[in-house]
């Protein structure tokens, strides 16, 4: 479970958010903080793993706040969210090693993939014991990717096709099973399921196995961090 202090002055912005929040599986709600004192409050009162921080508030800047998180509050990530659009924010945001950084206003598709990309991350870092080169392309999403094109691609797999399916998991948040991945696309639920299979194969996709209601386990597909 991902732990999450949201730092917000604007109320009506942060129950938007706990809101978004809540429909994602994983992540808990510790306190919304309308200021950099109540966020520092939460921050000292309960553990928390991610902080989604507004840069505008009240009292103090986010940013100014960040060092003193750093050096109080050192395992905590930090996710800026603001409607600042000034270019030294985002440099003093990246010097500070923020985990992400959205410009408000930020659409709830953005705001869900954000987060489920920073989980899929931070799985990726306690599961593993030592790094590779290929686990930290992934984290930091410098593996150069090969175009598609159906000459590299395998017999049976169209690249239209393959970019529909891409397409249906990045805007499903809660994963999506071979038959729903079918219905979406038109096609059989076998023909959808090679095409989910291939892209676990390549480490586009993630399959996890889930009960249905009559308790019957079935493969349901999430599109990896991109």
């Amino acid at each position: 479970m991902i732990h999450i202090v949201i730092a917000e002055d604007d109320f009506r912005v942060a129950q938007i958010h706990e809101r978004l929040i809540q429909q994602l599986d994983g992540f808990s709600i510790i306190g919304k903080a309308g200021n950099a004192k109540e966020t520092m409050l939460l921050l000292k009162t309960h553990k928390t793993d991610l902080l989604l921080l507004d840069i505008y508030m009240p009292d103090e800047l986010g940013t100014a706040l960040i060092p003193e998180i750093r050096r109080r509050f050192p395992d905590v990530d930090i996710m800026i969210i603001t409607a600042a659009t000034e270019t030294r924010h985002l440099q003093e945001a990246l010097r500070a090693g923020i985990a992400n950084y959205l410009i408000k206003p930020v659409t709830a598709d953005k705001f869900k993939q954000v987060l489920l990309q920073y989980k899929e991350k931070r799985q990726v870092l306690l599961s593993q014991p030592e790094v590779s080169q290929s686990m930290i392309d992934h984290i930091f999403g410098g593996a150069p990717k090969e175009a598609v094109t159906a000459e590299n691609l395998p017999t049976g797999i169209n690249p239209i096709t393959l970019k529909k399916i891409k397409e249906a998991l990045r805007t499903a948040a809660g994963g999506m099973t071979a038959e729903e991945l079918g219905e979406t696309m038109g096609a059989s639920r076998t023909t959808a399921r090679r095409y989910a299979e291939y892209l676990v194969s390549k480490e586009e996709a993630r399959a996890e196995l889930e009960y249905g209601i009559i308790g019957r386990p079935e493969r349901k597909y999430y599109l990896a961090a991109e």
